[in-house]
């Protein structure tokens, strides 16, 4: 198959370009209505249940470990511009690892939060992203100077992650604020290389990189509500 020629957003037509965007964003939002349908099913069979108490049981490095596998694989199919289906199976394959990785985390907060907490932090979440997103729309800042920022702050997270559940310490209210900062962070960058980097060809890829920077984003101002019960 001929390999696509490369076409970056900042050098396309205003018709390509505006094109590029509204794939890029309806894809997301495909993304995250997909995550919240998988959500519902799994709590309304049972699923859910079943599924936490068995993720809670394991190693949560061992879980953390393969959905970073699965992260991994997941985004190297998005990228793959010579072929669109291996691009869909990577953001299909994405939004329901999330969605797995999500169980335990739902089912402490409805069996155990008030039940405001949830949509709560989903609301939040939403106000927060599109807050961001808005800003950078606005400016046409080019946030990709925050990249090697971003890289060592994540690193440095999965560090403390790693050390917490080998020596059992908390991860506490601080760290889920500095977490949710650090998803902020990835929204910027994420939606500048939408406006300024992005292959016109990349919507799949560009999508799935802001669905996983939303879904940080709500993981930690989820876990922020819940820290006040």
């Amino acid at each position: 198959m001929e390999a696509q020629v490369w076409n970056s957003v900042s050098t396309a037509s205003t018709d390509e370009r505006v094109a590029f965007i509204r794939k890029t964003y309806a894809h997301l939002l495909f993304a995250i209505l997909a995550f919240v349908g998988i959500e519902v099913a799994l709590f309304a069979t049972g699923l859910a249940e079943v599924i936490a108490q068995t993720m809670l049981s394991v190693s949560w490095l061992l879980v953390l470990g393969l959905f970073m596998g699965v992260g991994w694989l997941a985004d190297w199919w998005a990228h793959k511009d010579t072929s669109p289906g291996l691009q869909y199976m990577g953001l299909i394959l994405y939004v329901v690892a999330e969605a797995i990785i999500f169980v335990p985390i739902l089912y402490i907060a409805s069996a155990y939060s008030d039940p405001s907490v949830i949509p709560s932090a989903a609301v939040t979440t939403l106000l927060v992203f599109a807050g961001l997103t808005v800003s950078v729309f606005a400016t046409k800042k080019d946030f990709s100077f925050l990249r090697s920022g971003l890289m060592i702050a994540g690193f440095l997270a999965i560090g403390l992650i790693v050390a917490a559940s080998l020596f059992g310490f908390e991860l506490g209210l601080l760290f889920s604020v500095a977490m949710a900062g650090l998803a902020a962070g990835y929204v910027l960058y994420y939606t500048s290389n939408v406006l300024h980097h992005y292959n016109t060809n990349q919507h799949v890829a560009a999508s799935l990189a802001l669905f996983s920077a939303v879904a940080l984003l709500f993981w930690y101002i989820l876990r922020i509500f819940m820290s006040r019960d």
